[in-house]
């Protein structure tokens, strides 16, 4: 190794410091509202069921009628392959895993609603239930992987009842050996960050209650309204939404026809590519990046039922749907059928599928300083990781075929996929 050059400098520690001391309180801003991705799982979609027809087979009866319908509209890989426009060689896989996944986890992500679907006579009744239930789910082994209710929102007039319903729910999970871990609240029709900061305070005072950890409960802001993407001052309200859940939000979930409604589009035009909806959600996209805050589209509802010519067509309405979203990067979806499920799975494990030796290779050749056809940067390699770790955790891609092209662990994954702020040169195990 030659002789090293000389380095020289014109400037004093001092002014390093200096600017250092003139940033740290931007440096804390940062770190406090722009933590990253929390790193855990998302659900690829939501499930609403109404608070007065939720039991305790509930998820098991939409995986049951999700095959159904698979079995008596698409009964094989290729009838299915047929409607959706799937390749040939993801035909069988993909078909395969939707119905592994219908047996094994129909449902990822279930709300219990209390609010525009809801058709009950005595809500009190209905929400101790729900929590009796879904505690019963969680301990018996099986509950989806998260479930929750949607109580009513902040309005005036149904505001008391949300909090009521809401500390019913709440207080049932405690009776009923305490709040699992997938626990998630959706809070519906926000307008104001004011409605959001009042929902802080209404948790707040349920954890102080009952002396829980403060701010162990979280939720979901759903975005129904104009005045929740645009002020009357002209900013984005939603960014300061998520300023006002002081911590707590989860995520962003676009209702599609409430918000479609509200900027008067007619119902025949209501759907989540409608040009508003795309606007609301860039929106929203871009209010969450970096927060932690994470971003679901909505739902459609054209449903998949009478003949088989109305059904293939509402899957195959479904499934664009879907694959769209997942390009745009909206990785959750609402399904509002049973219907609707195996061509959500058939969506989502497709875009993985399809995808993925790509993005393995890619991966593994950056990890390994390897080069390629592709100059990949460590934001990419974020991206990646990320992408292959979504696969993995909906059931749309194997562990061990992951592992077998990276030749990284999970743990390397993860690592590449949540890195520190600043540090973006995670190294493979």
């Amino acid at each position: 190794m030659g002789q090293q050059e000389k380095v020289s400098t014109s400037l004093a520690g001092a002014v390093s410091e200096g600017i250092s001391a003139s940033l740290a309180a931007v440096d804390a801003e940062l770190d406090r509202r722009y933590p990253g991705d929390p790193g855990t799982r998302q659900p690829v979609h939501t499930v609403y069921v109404p608070g007065n027809v939720f039991d305790a087979d509930t998820v098991r009866s939409w995986g049951d009628q999700a095959l159904a319908a698979l079995d008596e509209h698409a009964p094989d890989a290729a009838s299915f392959a047929a409607v959706l426009g799937l390749a040939d060689d993801l035909a069988e896989d993909v078909y395969g895993r939707v119905r592994a996944k219908l047996e094994r986890e129909p449902i990822e992500d279930l709300r219990v609603d209390f609010e525009d679907g809801y058709a009950g006579r005595d809500e009190d009744q209905d929400a101790a239930r729900a929590a009796r239930l879904i505690s019963e789910a969680y301990a018996n082994g099986t509950a989806a992987p998260y479930m929750g209710i949607r109580m009513k929102c902040m309005e005036s007039a149904v505001r008391d009842r949300g909090i009521r319903t809401t500390d019913v729910f709440l207080t049932g999970l405690l009776e009923n050996g305490g709040l699992p871990d997938g626990l998630v609240l959706t809070l519906p029709k926000v307008t104001y960050p004011e409605q959001v900061s009042a929902f802080v305070r209404l948790l707040e005072a349920f954890e102080k209650a009952h002396g829980l950890d403060a701010g162990r409960l979280g939720f979901e802001i759903q975005i129904e309204t104009s005045q929740s993407i645009l002020a009357t001052d002209g900013t984005a309200a939603v960014a300061r939404m998520i300023g006002a859940a002081e911590g707590r939000a989860t995520g962003l979930h676009y209702g599609t026809f409430d918000y479609s409604a509200c900027l008067g589009v007619s119902a025949a035009y209501q759907a989540s590519d409608h040009p508003a909806a795309d606007h609301a959600k860039a929106i929203m996209q871009v209010a969450a990046a970096g927060t932690g805050v994470r971003v679901s589209d909505g739902s459609t509802n054209v449903l998949p039922v009478g003949s088989k010519e109305h059904v293939h067509e509402a899957w195959r309405l479904h499934y664009g749907l879907t694959r769209r979203a997942l390009a745009r990067a909206y990785y959750q979806g609402w399904d509002m059928h049973p219907g609707h499920i195996p061509t959500r799975y058939a969506a989502v494990f497709a875009f993985y599928r399809e995808g993925f030796e790509a993005a393995a290779k890619r991966l593994s050749a950056y990890a390994n300083h390897a080069g390629g056809d592709v100059m990949d940067e460590p934001a990419t390699a974020k991206a990646l990781s990320s992408y292959l770790l979504r696969g993995i955790d909906c059931g749309a891609l194997d562990t061990a075929e992951v592992d077998a092209l990276t030749g990284m662990s999970r743990a390397a994954l993860d690592r590449f996929a949540a890195p520190r702020r600043g540090d973006l040169t995670a190294s493979a195990e």
